[in-house]
Formats: C-alpha cells, sequence, structure tokens
C-alpha cells in the first residue's frame, strides 16, 4: 500500500502559513470526497431501489402468471399445459423472489448503510472540526490584534495581564481545536478507502451469494479475490487502529506542554537572543497607510530568502517578494505607541516598511538577522560563521587588550611603519602596540545622540536658524554669498561620538568606528537620527530634514581628519578639535552612516579645506579682495601696479579656477 499523507501535529501550534498551506490541500481532498461520496450513495441507492423493484416485479410476474389461470378467453379458457408450465414458472419466480428479497436486504446492509454511516459519521466530523477551527482561529487573531494594540505604559500591567492571559486561552484553544482537526484529517485518509471498498465488497458477496443459491456461475477464483479484499480491508483498519493510538499518545504529549508556549513575550527581562541569525521567519504586524492619517495593521507571516524578505499570507501556496534587504538600514523606532517597532530603510534613504514584533525577543532577532543579511553575509561559503565572527570582532572592539602577543595578532601582517631615527621599517604591530592605548583611553564613554530633536531645539532656543523655504531670508544672504563656492548635501544618520586623545591619523578614526558600532551591537542600540550633512567652504553643518533647523555646526577649520570606513563604504567620520578660553584642547570623533559612499563626504570635505586654504594664500599674498557670487567673479586690487599686480592677478585666477574644476568635480562624483 502506498503511503498515507498526514498533517504533523507538531506544527499545529505555530500555524505557519506552509502548514495552512498542506491544511487547505487536505480540506480540498475532503471537499472532492465529501462531492464524491454523496454521488456514489446516489448510485447505490439506486441500484438498491432497482434490487427492491426487482422484487416487486418478480411478485407481480408470479401473481401474473397464476392469473393466467383465471382469464376468460373469448376461444377458450386455455389449455393445461401451458396453465402447469406457467404455474411451474411462477414457483421458480416466487424462488427467485426469495433470492431477490434476501440480496435486497444484504445490499441494504452491507453497501448503502456503511457509505451512509461514512458520510453522516466522519465527513461531518471533519466539516464540524473545520468550523470549529476557523472559530478558534478567529478567536486567536482578534485577541493577537487587541495584544498587539497594547501602549507601553507601566501603568497598564493589569490590563497587559489580562489580555495576555486572553492571548494564551485563545491561542490554546486553537491548538487544542487543531490537534482534533488534524487527527480527523488524518484519519480520513484511511477511512477513506475503507469506505469506498467495503459497500463493493458487500455487493459483490450478496451478488455472489445470489448466483449461486440461483445457480453456480462463479468459479472459486472470485471467492479467492474476494478473500484477498476482505483480508486488505482488515489489515487496513488493523494500521488504523495503530495509528489512532498513536495519534492519541502524540496528542496528549503535545497538550501536555509549558504554558509559556501559548504566552507571548513570556521572557521579557532576559530573552534568550540569537543575534548571529541570518535567516529568520515568523509573523509580523505590517503597518499600511489607508489615508493620510490614517493607519492599519496587517499580521501576516515574513521570511528571509537570500537577500529578499518575503511576506506570505495566511493560506497562500507561496510567499512575495516586499522588500530588498541588500545594503538596507535597519532601526528601531516610535510607531503608534507601539512596542517593539523597527523600520527599513532602502540604501537611497527612502524609508521602506514598519513593522512590529509580538515579542522582545522576535523584534530584537529580526533587527540583527536583517542587519547581518544588509551586509550580505548569506552570500560566502559559510554565512553561519561569518555572522558568529562578525559578532565575536564587535565584542572584541570593546573590550580591552593588555596581552602584547594579541594585539599584534590584530594588526595587518603588511603595514609597516617607517623609524625616523634609525630609519629603518618594523612591523605595524609594533607602532601600533605603542599608539592603540594612546588613540582612545580605555573606558572612554561613547554618546549615542548628540544633539535634540528638533522641537525640543528650538523650544530651547539654542540658536537654531531654519531655512526659508522660498529663498527670502535676510540675515542668511551673507553665509550663502560666501559659501557659494561649495554647498554639498549628503544624507547621513548619526551613529555616535566619543573623546579622543589623538588626531594625527586616521586610525582614531576606524578605532572610533569599530568601538562605536560594536557598542551598538552589544547594547541594543538601533535607533538613529537621520539629518541632512550640509558641507560648505566654511563649516559643516547637521540640518533636520523636516524643519531645516540647524541642529549641529563644525567650523570646517576645526576638522583635522576626516576618513571613510575602508570595507563599509558608506561610513564616515570625523574628528573636531577645540580650544577653550582656559587653554585647554579637546578632540572628539564624530561616526555618521550615509545613504552614499563616505569617499564622496570625504573629497568635499578636503574640497572645503582646499578653499579655505586658498582663501588664505590668496589674502596673505595682496590685499585683493574677490567676489566669488553665481554671476561671475569680480576682483578689487586697489593700491597695486606693475608686474606686481599681474602676477598677483594670475595667482588668484589660478586659485579661483583651480576652485570651480574642483567643485565641478565633486558634483560629477555625486551625481554619480
Amino acid at each position: 500500500m502506498p503511503a498515507v499523507d498526514k498533517l504533523l501535529l507538531e506544527e499545529a501550534l505555530q500555524d505557519s502559513p506552509q502548514t495552512r498551506s498542506l491544511l487547505s490541500v487536505f480540506e480540498e481532498d475532503a471537499g472532492t470526497l465529501t462531492e464524491y461520496t454523496n454521488q456514489l450513495l446516489q448510485a447505490m441507492q439506486r441500484v438498491y431501489g432497482a434490487q427492491n423493484e426487482m422484487c416487486l416485479a418478480t411478485q407481480q410476474l408470479s401473481k401474473q402468471l397464476l392469473a393466467y389461470e383465471k382469464q376468460h378467453f373469448a376461444l377458450g379458457k386455455g389449455d393445461e399445459e401451458v396453465i402447469s408450465t406457467l404455474h411451474y414458472f411462477s414457483k421458480v419466480v416466487d424462488e427467485l423472489n426469495i433470492l431477490h428479497s434476501e440480496l435486497a436486504k444484504q445490499l441494504a446492509d452491507t453497501m448503502v448503510l456503511p457509505i451512509i454511516q461514512f458520510r453522516e459519521k466522519d465527513l461531518t466530523e471533519v466539516s464540524t472540526l473545520k468550523d470549529l477551527f476557523g472559530l478558534a482561529s478567529n478567536e486567536h487573531d482578534v485577541s493577537m490584534a487587541k495584544y498587539s494594540r497594547l501602549p507601553k505604559r507601566k501603568e497598564n500591567e493589569k490590563l497587559k495581564a489580562e489580555v495576555a492571559k486572553e492571548v494564551a486561552n485563545a491561542r490554546r484553544k486553537q491548538h487544542l481545536s487543531s490537534l482534533e482537526y488534524y487527527c480527523a484529517l488524518n484519519a480520513l485518509q484511511y477511512r477513506k478507502r475503507v469506505a469506498m471498498m467495503e459497500p463493493m465488497l458487500g455487493y459483490t458477496r450478496g451478488q455472489i451469494n445470489f448466483f449461486k443459491k440461483g445457480a453456480e456461475m462463479f468459479s472459486k477464483r472470485m471467492d479467492s479475490f474476494l478473500s484477498s479484499v476482505s483480508d486488505m480491508v482488515q489489515s487496513i483498519q488493523g494500521e488504523l487502529d495503530a495509528e489512532a493510538e498513536k495519534m492519541r499518545i502524540s496528542q496528549q504529549d503535545l497538550i501536555a506542554v509549558n504554558e509559556s508556549v501559548y504566552t507571548p513575550d513570556s521572557d521579557v527581562i532576559s530573552p534568550a537572543i540569537n543575534r548571529n541569525l541570518i535567516q529568520k521567519a515568523g509573523y509580523l504586524n505590517l503597518r499600511n497607510k489607508t489615508g493620510l492619517v490614517t493607519t492599519t495593521w496587517e499580521r501576516l507571516y515574513f521570511f528571509t530568502q537570500g537577500g529578499n524578505l518575503m511576506c506570505q499570507p495566511r493560506g497562500a501556496v507561496a510567499g512575495g517578494l516586499i522588500q530588498d534587504l541588500d545594503n538596507c538600514s535597519v532601526m528601531a523606532v516610535d510607531c503608534e505607541d507601539r512596542r517593539y517597532c523597527f523600520q527599513i530603510t532602502t540604501p537611497t534613504g527612502k524609508v521602506g516598511i514598519t513593522l512590529q514584533a509580538e515579542s522582545k525577543k522576535e523584534y530584537e532577532e529580526w533587527i540583527c538577522a536583517i542587519n547581518n543579511i544588509s551586509r550580505q553575509i548569506y552570500l560566502t561559503d559559510n554565512p553561519e560563521a561569518a555572522a558568529i565572527k562578525l559578532n565575536q570582532t564587535a565584542l572584541q572592539a570593546v573590550t580591552p587588550i593588555t596581552s602584547l602577543g594579541k594585539k599584534h595578532e590584530v594588526q595587518h601582517p603588511s603595514q609597516t611603519v617607517k623609524n625616523m631615527e634609525k630609519d629603518e621599517v618594523i612591523p605595524s604591530g609594533s607602532a601600533g602596540i605603542q599608539d592603540s592605548t594612546q588613540l582612545i583611553a580605555p573606558g572612554t564613554p561613547i554618546q549615542f545622540d548628540i544633539v535634540l530633536p528638533a522641537m525640543e531645539f528650538l523650544d530651547q532656543n539654542r540658536g537654531g536658524r531654519r531655512a526659508n523655504p522660498f529663498g527670502e531670508s535676510e540675515d542668511s544672504s551673507k553665509d550663502e554669498e560666501e559659501d557659494s563656492l561649495l554647498q554639498q548635501m549628503f544624507v547621513v544618520r548619526f551613529l555616535g561620538s566619543m573623546a579622543v586623545q589623538s588626531d594625527e591619523t586616521c586610525e582614531v578614526i576606524y578605532e572610533a568606528m569599530r568601538q562605536v558600532l560594536a557598542a551598538r551591537a552589544i547594547h541594543n542600540i538601533f535607533r538613529m537620527t537621520e539629518s541632512h550633512l550640509m558641507v560648505t567652504s566654511k563649516n559643516l553643518r547637521l540640518i533636520d530634514p523636516q524643519t531645516q533647523v540647524t541642529r549641529a555646526s563644525f567650523e570646517l577649520t576645526t576638522v583635522t581628519q576626516f576618513a571613510a570606513h575602508q570595507e563599509n563604504r558608506r561610513l564616515i567620520g570625523f574628528v573636531i578639535h577645540l580650544s577653550d578660553t582656559l587653554g585647554e584642547e579637546s578632540m572628539s570623533a564624530y561616526v555618521f552612516e550615509s545613504n552614499t559612499e563616505g569617499e564622496k563626504i570625504s573629497y568635499a570635505i578636503s574640497l572645503g579645506k582646499e578653499i579655505i586654504e586658498a582663501q588664505r594664500v590668496s589674502l596673505f599674498h595682496s590685499p585683493h579682495v574677490y567676489d566669488t557670487s553665481c554671476s561671475g567673479f569680480h576682483l578689487h586690487c586697489p593700491g597695486t601696479s606693475g608686474v606686481h599686480k599681474k602676477n598677483e592677478l594670475l595667482l588668484l585666477l589660478r586659485t579661483v579656477l583651480q576652485v570651480l574644476y574642483n567643485t565641478a568635480k565633486i558634483n560629477c562624483l555625486i551625481s554619480q
């Protein structure tokens, strides 16, 4: 006998779309079986009706044969041979009528009755359990929607406990109804075989018994065949009994589980989180905008496939692409007073989708998995090992290294540092050992939010200047004219800042990047503030993208180091060197993530510093004053004449042309 398809009872609690899809196949099979059973029953009832009609017909025939004698024919009463013959035939017909009556009774008991019992008992039971399962499933969805709308305020703990208990009861009810429904569908696969063969077995036996008593018309070969069919039915019945006992034991084991499997977010304080995931699947709430200010949340099944985030509605055969995760960014967000919300942003800075997890564990694992996938770890030969190594590297980045040998292993073997006093080349590991603690002091705190939100910034009157969207600013016209040589805008997200001890090399920026990223990963800090970084020939300004308020401003002359990450091209950092009135100096490293390559921002900063240097050299050589407005350059050269005037004009013109060339070059890079 071929293997029987079964629904796995262990997957009833998860209720995944794959299980629902397989369940729909079983339901479709049950529907087809019900329709076919009704048609088969109609055919069998017609046979049974024909057999009853045969009994009545033979009985009527026997009476008609006997009535021949009582007929009054005009030519005569009839001959006695015919009458005696018809009397004999009447007896034969009466004997056959008895056989037909026995056959009709046997067909009713062995053919019609089993198929009716199968329809009224098994198929009706499956239909009833299907309705109960649907009600329990809908009740669970309603309770989950109510649970998802719970606010984060602590004063609602009693309400949260009541709703969580309601979710647990609904989930338990759905689990019990699904187990009973699955068991009935599994048993139906066996019972339908018996239900199809048992009636025909009774029909065939009744016909054989009928013909055996009337005449020896069937051979022993048919008896052997019917015997084998009977043995097969008994074997299937034995398998059904064994499988029913096995499912009963499995159902008891699945019911006797811990209560935590029904309660969402059962371990809020210290959930066991796997941060090395490169694949993730589960139910999430998807935020959909239905109007200008109205939104809806839909609970769907999400899973990752390579670098794609897929969505599969319940009951669907396959999922569809909803978001490309390559080079995207994910961050935690506050959304409509809901817990465990996070947002996926495309590499171009466009806001993608907003999702909500049902527990803290799912929330953090989804963010970690999407973050790992966005780095394209899945393309490596061993993605799991790469993810583990990445998280271990992040942990080591904020762990002090006291062993001289370990520090030497961290350094790149191909890098060398030249000893200027002895004029010899030594390995870079030695230099790294001397300078590692001098770059950033061990235990230096990291600040993850250096700017206030735009509304708080305005409320505290910290001198934020808002740009007029119609270009009718009065007090800013002078600054715009001064910065007209260079104005480049970049979309960035602030990652963190920390104090540093040196600004002599770019290694301090790389070290700050490592520590900031590692600290964000270890402490589960996913929130980032998006800003517009304006690079001008005078300063660097962080501007709020919604209100156009300047959140922070750094003079370009105070930027002593700037560099992009060597591997992650979207990371950019710079060092600010400041001196206070008492003569004390302070240095801080700022780390950002950009939607474009960090090299373009570095090039823009470099160009701004070149413009400052060109202006300084030009003003140092002569008292020329030049105006670089949009309409052109106007040179004013008071008090100069002769050869000196000509040389200085040529020097200034060369500087201006170089600035224009660099500006056009960076515009070309950014447009690419």
